[in-house]
């Protein structure tokens, strides 16, 4: 079981995003506050769990967090920021919508650059070590892999509803074959050389 805190005696948020490796659709981040006392042995790095488990616990999540939110950097801003500035931005866009402000953060990753006063702390692979953060990357995830399923609707043949825009080879086929779409990003490599 993951960590429930670094330190039970303040406000943690756990922070983490989703989408940086994608070819389309915007980078999105969560920032959750989970109750002191709070223990669920499934919760875990969303990578590590099957889109039915995470599905259940997004929900699991939402009715027993103190507090969380998530938000996004759009396409134009990954392409005008570069991603890990739109990264950050997701992820500060997330802690300003949380309804209770944090004592401290708990950032999955090894850098942040943070809009507030409100300390940190930089936990790689945070996502598998604190019960907050794996939150985090449960509902960013959960939220992005169905806002791009539902965008595959909109933008049929790159098979954004099984590879939310990350570059599988089915995804790279669309691109070669129609183009790039409105939703992927420009400054990034999207066909092989």
């Amino acid at each position: 079981m993951l960590l429930p805190n670094l330190d039970p005696n303040r406000l943690e948020a756990g922070c983490d995003e989703v989408g940086r490796g994608c070819l389309s659709g915007p980078v999105t981040a969560a920032a959750v506050i989970l109750p002191a006392d709070y223990a669920n042995e499934w919760i875990n790095d969303s990578k590590k769990l099957t889109k039915g488990n995470r599905e259940r616990l997004s929900e699991e999540i939402k009715t027993n967090a103190l507090a969380w939110a998530i938000a996004s950097a759009t396409v134009e801003e990954i392409d005008e920021i570069n991603i890990l500035n739109a990264s950050f931005l997701a992820m500060n866009r997330a802690i300003d919508e949380l309804k209770i402000k944090p004592e401290f953060l708990l950032i999955d990753g090894n850098r942040f650059n943070p809009v507030h006063a409100i300390p940190y702390e930089c936990i790689i692979k945070g996502d598998g070590k604190y019960a907050s953060i794996a939150a985090a990357s449960i509902l960013a995830k959960t939220y992005r892999d169905e806002l791009m399923s539902n965008l595959a609707m909109e933008y049929p043949g790159y098979g954004w509803e099984r590879n939310v825009g990350y570059p599988t080879k089915i995804h790279r086929m669309g691109i070669k074959k129609l183009g790039p779409s409105p939703l992927h990003r420009k400054t990034f490599r999207l066909l092989p050389e």
